[in-house]
C-alpha cells in the first residue's frame, strides 16, 4: 500500500473516532462504543473509505498492547494478591460455561452426534471460540469510570487474564483430539514456563528500573524504557511460549506498577494511546466487518451465537462471583466485564479454519459478537456503575 493511501485512512480514522468518540460521551456511552460504530460506518459496512489491511492490522495490534501495558501499570498489587484465588475460580467459570453452551448451541441448529466424530469437534471448536475474553475494550471502561484499580476492577483484570490462559489451552487440547500431532504437553510446558521466566524477569528488570528511576527521575527515558521492556515481553509472550502478546504486555506494566515513576509513564502511554493507537484498534473492530456479505441463512445462528455468547458469561463469571461473596451488583460488574470478545476469539476462530474445523460461514458469526460485545460491554458496565457511583 503506498504511503498516501496509508495518510488519508489514518486522517479519516482519527477524525471519525474522535467525532463519534464525542457523540458518544454526549450520549452518556463510553467513548471506545462510539469509536467502534465509527469503524463500521468508514469501513465497507456502509462507506467503504478504509479497509482493513496489514498496515492497519499492525497499528490496532500496537494499539491493543500499549492499552494492555497501561492496564498493568494501574494494577495494585496487593488488591491482585487479594483477588488471585476469586479470580481463578471466575476464569475456570468463564471458560467453562461458555464452551458447553456453545458447544449445545451448534449442536441444536445441526444436529448432534456421537462424541469423536467430525460434527462434534466442529459443535466443540465453537464453544471453544466463546470461551475467550476481551479484556481491553473493559479496561478502557473501567479507565473512564475510574474504575480500574479498584477490587472489582482487579478482579475482572485480573480473571480476564487467567482466563485467556486457560481458554489457549483448552484451544489446544480441542485441535489436539482433531489432530493426534498437535503436542498438547509442550504448549502446556510452554504456558507454565512463561510465567516462570515473568516470574524471574520481572524480579530483575524492576530491581534495574529501581535503580534507573532514581538516576533519571521524571525523564522521558522513563516511559521510553517502560514502553520497551512492554515491546519485548510482548514479543517474547508470542515468539517462545505461544502465549499472547497482550498478555505479556500486561505482565510488563505489573512489573513496573510498583515503581515510583509508575503514575509518569501511564501519563506518557496515556498520549499516544488517545491521539493516535487507540482510535486505530478499536476502529479496526468495525473495519473487519461487512454486514452486505452476511448469508441469510447464518444469520439466525449468528444472533443466537451472539446471545449465548454474552450470557453464558454474564451467567457463568457472575453466578460464581457470587458463590465467592460478591454482592449482587458487584458480581453483575464482573459477568458484564467478562463478556466482551475481541482479538483472541478471532486468533482462536482463525486457528479453527486452519484446522478444517470451522466454515468461513461462521466467521461471521464470531465477527458478528466481537462487534455486540464490544459495544454492549461498555455501555451495560457504565450504567451499572452509575447506580452505585461511591461503591467499588
Amino acid at each position: 500500500m503506498e504511503t498516501i493511501e496509508i495518510l488519508r485512512q489514518l486522517a479519516i480514522i482519527i477524525v471519525f473516532a474522535k467525532l463519534f468518540g464525542l457523540a458518544a460521551r454526549r450520549l452518556k456511552a463510553p467513548q471506545v462504543a462510539g469509536e467502534i460504530i465509527a469503524g463500521l460506518l468508514i469501513g465497507p459496512s456502509l462507506l467503504g473509505w478504509v479497509q482493513a489491511n496489514d498496515f492497519l492490522s499492525g497499528m490496532a495490534e500496537i494499539g491493543v498492547i500499549m492499552l494492555m501495558f497501561n492496564a498493568g501499570l494501574g494494577t495494585n498489587i496487593n488488591d491482585l494478591k487479594k483477588s488471585g484465588v476469586k479470580a481463578t475460580i471466575i476464569a475456570c467459570a468463564g471458560v467453562f460455561v461458555p464452551l458447553i453452551a456453545g458447544t449445545i448451541l451448534f449442536m441444536g441448529f445441526y444436529g448432534f452426534d456421537r462424541i469423536g466424530s467430525e460434527k462434534f469437534y466442529r459443535a466443540l471448536y465453537i464453544g471453544t471460540i466463546l470461551t475467550a475474553t476481551s479484556v481491553s475494550i473493559t479496561v478502557q471502561t473501567l479507565k473512564e469510570l475510574g474504575k480500574l484499580s479498584n477490587f472489582v476492577g482487579q478482579t475482572i483484570m485480573s480473571a480476564a487474564i487467567i482466563d485467556d490462559v486457560i481458554g489457549i489451552l483448552v484451544l489446544t487440547f480441542v485441535i489436539g483430539f482433531k489432530d493426534p500431532s498437535a503436542d498438547i504437553i509442550k504448549v502446556i510446558l510452554q504456558t507454565l514456563s512463561f510465567f516462570a521466566f515473568a516470574i524471574i524477569t520481572g524480579f530483575l528488570f524492576y530491581k534495574v528500573f529501581k535503580h534507573f528511576e532514581k538516576k533519571y527521575k521524571h525523564t522521558r527515558r522513563i516511559p521510553i524504557v517502560g514502553l520497551a521492556l512492554a515491546f519485548v515481553m510482548s514479543y517474547v509472550a508470542q515468539k517462545y511460549f505461544n502465549v499472547a502478546d497482550i498478555t505479556g504486555a500486561y505482565i510488563a506494566g505489573v512489573i513496573l506498577c510498583s515503581t515510583k515513576d509508575s503514575d509518569y509513564i501511564s501519563r506518557k502511554m496515556d498520549i499516544n494511546s488517545y491521539m493516535l493507537f487507540g482510535p486505530v484498534f478499536f476502529c479496526s473492530i468495525g473495519l473487519q466487518t461487512n454486514v452486505r456479505t452476511v448469508d441469510m441463512s447464518i444469520m439466525l445462528f449468528s444472533l443466537a451465537f451472539v446471545v449465548v455468547g454474552m450470557l453464558s458469561k454474564v451467567i457463568g463469571c457472575g453466578s460464581i462471583s457470587r458463590l465467592l461473596g460478591f454482592n449482587g451488583t458487584d458480581s453483575l460488574k464482573i459477568g458484564c466485564g467478562m463478556m466482551t470478545r475481541g482479538e483472541v476469539a478471532l486468533i482462536v476462530a482463525q486457528r479453527g479454519l486452519a484446522a478444517g474445523l470451522l466454515e468461513h460461514a461462521f466467521f461471521t458469526a464470531v465477527i458478528l459478537l466481537i462487534i455486540v460485545s464490544s459495544i454492549a460491554t461498555p455501555i451495560l458496565l457504565k450504567a451499572i456503575y452509575s447506580r452505585d457511583p461511591q461503591k467499588a
